[in-house]
């Protein structure tokens, strides 16, 4: 028997397993997995009435809220393509996005509508804007269209598992998005490898600090569901809203990339709240190398496990994970804190290579640099409606990750830079994130980015970029000296510039080609 995998499943095990436990909180509202259920019902019917057919395109701009999590069970239910975009984009990048992708429906948070309005005479192909909450003029109410929907079980489409469930616009730091094209397959195991690798339960309670935008939600508004576990949402990350939902709900998982989890340590928490905490829960963190005095914060001062996860918005995301294995438990905790930071080994399902220029594989010796290559079904179908992207990024049958990584004897790689950042300095690969790292164990630093910049005898030089904390001070040779006492000279800083905030994508990446352009102008290439 073959049953084509579709992400409603994960709701359709929780309704007949937890009709009656409690499913989301969001803001003042909770709702049953009974409740959700009818909700999500309520949406496939009012869709449908609507004229959403099956592979049609329907896009949600919302921050974190229930109706997000209807959109992610909603529209596979009925075979529609979902669209989440990012809400930190504007409006122009909105009008390249939803032509391109030609999206039918737009779902709006109220406070986002006018970003739509601007260019609602330039999307001809959306014929339905809906709004949440007070709708603005023009738009249709959501939640009058819920109500005004007929009760019961919406019949589910017949969709081909292969066939597109969700569009992804990945945001990029130079020319147009591109559209990452997930089928329910994809989505579907990459759920499942979250469910075993988070050893997710139904007694879980997850706060999706995430933006649910952001590679969908990575998979998690399906696995929590599947479990039966508890949504609790966040809508905005702030640390001390983060603790006190923490705190109230009990919380036992979340997900942070390394950036949030700064901010958490470095929020003064008062005793009170501290005391609240739930200890022992788990946070999985991906987007950028955790340096290990992070991973060492959440672990010594929280209680909190860290469990590093590796992928891109093409591959559903998660490719690899990054837990110790049981012969490891004796080893010296030094040891032990560095295979954590480490990038991990390949979930259920993933074949990893990590490859030279002429395509052989690297030695597994942790210090032989090559790019991560990927073959799995959580990889993408493609690019939407531009084949020459996807026939460049999938090869061979292998997907071109472009992330720079070592393979070590453990079968673990470490992702050491993205091709375009590692530093070559007098013939030596310097690894950013390495010295990244090394700076942050600085008291005094909060961020820090390093890059190359031209020097004239060994061709390319580090220079790093810092960020440091309020009220703290340091200088250029005290930054310096710091790590030239824990790294190979060649390796260090020669020199460090200080900026009040690094530069970032609208999905936090840090925009390292910014920082580089004040060193490289003139230059043909910025390469030496």
């Amino acid at each position: 028997m073959i049953v084509p995998l579709n992400e409603y499943d994960f709701l359709r095990r929780a309704l007949a397993v937890y009709p009656d436990r409690e499913a989301v909180v969001s803001g003042g509202l909770r709702l049953t997995y009974r409740e959700f259920g009818a909700r999500v019902d309520r949406w496939a019917h009012a869709l449908r009435a609507l004229g959403v057919a099956l592979g049609d395109r329907v896009a949600i701009l919302s921050p974190n809220c229930h109706r997000m999590l209807e959109a992610f069970f909603g529209a596979p239910l009925i075979g529609a393509v979902l669209m989440p975009l990012n809400f930190r984009l504007l409006p122009a990048d909105f009008e390249y996005i939803l032509n391109h992708g030609g999206a039918k429906v737009v779902i709006c948070a109220p406070e986002l509508a006018q970003l739509i309005d601007t260019i609602r005479g330039q999307l001809p192909a959306v014929e339905h804007f809906l709004c949440a909450g007070a709708p603005p003029e023009g738009w249709q109410d959501y939640e009058a269209l819920l109500a005004a929907a007929p009760p019961g079980a919406a019949p589910p489409a017949e969709v081909d598992e292969n066939e597109p469930s969700a569009l992804l616009y990945t945001s990029g730091t130079t020319g147009k998005p591109k559209g990452v094209m997930m089928t329910h397959r994809n989505l579907y195991l990459n759920a499942l490898n979250a469910t075993i690798e988070f050893g997710l339960r139904d007694a879980d309670v997850y706060l999706h600090t995430l933006a649910m935008f952001h590679c969908n939600g990575w998979g998690l508004p399906y696995a929590v569901t599947g479990v039966g576990a508890k949504h609790v949402v966040v809508r905005k990350f702030e640390p001390g809203i983060f603790f006190e939902l923490a705190a109230r709900e009990r919380m036992t998982f979340a997900c942070m990339p390394p950036t949030m989890i700064n901010l958490a340590l470095n929020y003064p928490l008062a005793d009170a709240v501290r005391a609240a905490l739930p200890r022992e829960a788990r946070v999985g963190t991906a987007g950028s190398a955790p340096p290990e005095a992070l991973i060492r914060g959440m672990q010594e001062r929280l209680g909190w496990q860290v469990i590093q996860v590796y992928g891109l918005t093409e591959t559903a995301p998660f490719l690899t994970v990054s837990k110790l294995k049981p012969h490891m438990a004796d080893w010296p905790e030094a040891e032990r804190y560095r295979m954590q930071t480490r990038t991990g080994y390949p979930m259920l399902g993933v074949e990893l290579r990590v490859v030279g220029e002429e395509g052989g594989d690297v030695a597994a010796d942790g210090r032989e640099v090559g790019e991560v290559i990927a073959r799995s079904n959580v990889v993408m179908a493609g690019y939407w409606r531009q084949p020459e992207a996807t026939a460049a990024a999938i090869v061979d049958g292998w997907f071109r990750t472009g992330d720079m990584a070592t393979l070590d004897a453990e079968g673990y790689i470490e992702v050491v830079d993205r091709r375009k950042d590692l530093i070559i300095s007098g013939g030596e690969n310097v690894s950013s994130i390495e010295v990244e790292g090394m700076l942050y164990q600085h008291p005094a630093v909060l961020e820090a980015a390093c890059i190359a910049v031209p020097d004239e005898r060994w061709g390319e030089a580090v220079a790093a970029v810092v960020v440091l904390k309020p009220g703290a001070a340091a200088g250029e040779e005290e930054l310096i000296e710091f790590c030239r006492a824990r790294l190979a000279h060649f390796k260090c800083p020669r020199s460090v510039a200080f900026i009040d905030a690094l530069p970032r994508t609208a999905t936090g990446k840090i925009q390292k080609n910014l920082l580089r352009d004040r060193y490289w102008q003139g230059r043909g290439k910025r390469v030496n």
